[in-house]
């Protein structure tokens, strides 16, 4: 996923912000609580050529120019003083390909812009650090499981209310044929002849109830998640989501694709429970996502849930600071 060009938090420098260009990183870092400028970070001055760089330069020039110094017979390409493995070669040079570095641009070196293309580029020392996004911690799985089984209690006693009635008659329709069935399974009877027919109304009155089972939990979590990231079992359990690119509200268009591909296959109980089978897998999903634990409608909708802290504040009250915009390391 490309990302905008702007000011972020370097990912190998934390405490730094830089520039990114959409394709590397270009300028100086700066600190990450100073106020970044509007745009791209001035261009930097060519640095002075020291003695030593004019010698070395002087010595290109003859060797591209004119005959190659030897210190063996003319005629001989070599070896030449500082050739490798003579005495007093320092080689391999610097960050020459193959090697850990440094290379030209390298932290700490003028004018970083990461390693070179077919350079290698810097492990962690260890184990890589777990991603914090936006600077949060991420929600632990058994957080996220807390704030959605609060979410289902709602949605239950949503439909307690409002889908109470179509259950009580879809179970008087289906409720002889039940008796009969467990009568004769106490007895031992295996047979199927003389069962009570289920009521015609059976089957459109399940229909009925999937869809208001849906409708309830669409109009619970869709609108709340998209203004702030929360449903109430979220705000229970300290945790919310956030787009992965920046942290900012989802947003209905959002929303409405992560709740879908959970919140759908609801009417595909209908079919043996197969509804019921997706929402289970979507639900274990972020046990075995790696590194930033997204279930799959997470990955559908580019989102990432992440645990807030104690103190932290109301995002929508809270004065903005032109030192922390938009958007964090890509």
């Amino acid at each position: 996923m490309s990302l905008e060009p702007g000011w972020y938090v370097d990912p190998a420098e934390p405490e730094t912000r830089r520039w990114w260009d959409g394709e590397g990183w270009i300028g100086a870092p700066i600190p990450v609580d100073v106020t970044p400028p509007d745009g791209p970070p001035p261009a930097e001055p060519e640095p002075a050529a020291t003695p030593a760089a004019a010698a070395t330069a002087d010595r290109s020039t003859s060797v591209a120019t004119g005959p190659i110094p030897t210190s063996g017979a003319p005629g001989q390409a070599g070896p030449w003083p500082g050739q490798p493995g003579q005495p007093g070669h320092a080689g391999p040079w610097p960050g020459r390909p193959g090697q850990a570095g440094p290379w030209p641009g390298q932290q700490g070196q003028p004018g970083q812009q990461g390693p070179p293309p077919g350079w290698p580029y810097p492990q962690w020392p260890g184990r890589q650090p777990i991603p914090r996004p936006h600077g949060l911690p991420l929600a632990s799985y058994g957080a996220r499981l807390v704030a959605r089984l609060i979410d289902l209690g709602v949605v239950f006693l949503l439909n307690a209310l409002v889908n109470g009635w179509f259950v009580w008659r879809y179970f008087e329709a289906i409720s002889p044929y039940l008796r009969e069935t467990m009568r004769r399974a106490v007895n031992g009877d295996t047979s199927t002849e003389g069962l009570p027919q289920i009521d015609d109304q059976a089957g459109g009155l399940q229909v009925v109830i999937l869809l208001i089972a849906t409708a309830l939990w669409f109009a619970y979590e869709v609108p709340s998640m998209a203004a702030r990231g929360q449903t109430f079992g979220k705000r229970m359990a300290g945790v919310r989501a956030l787009p992965v690119e920046a942290d900012q509200p989802l947003g209905f268009g959002r929303a409405f694709r992560r709740w879908s591909t959970l919140g759908m296959p609801t009417l595909l109980w209908y079919c043996c429970g197969l509804g019921l089978l997706l929402q289970f897998v979507d639900a274990v999903s972020p046990l075995f996502d790696q590194p930033l634990r997204q279930a799959l409608h997470d990955k559908r909708a580019q989102t990432v849930v992440v645990q807030l802290p104690r103190d932290r504040p109301d995002p929508r009250t809270a004065p903005h600071d032109r030192a922390d915009p938009p958007g964090d390391t890509p």
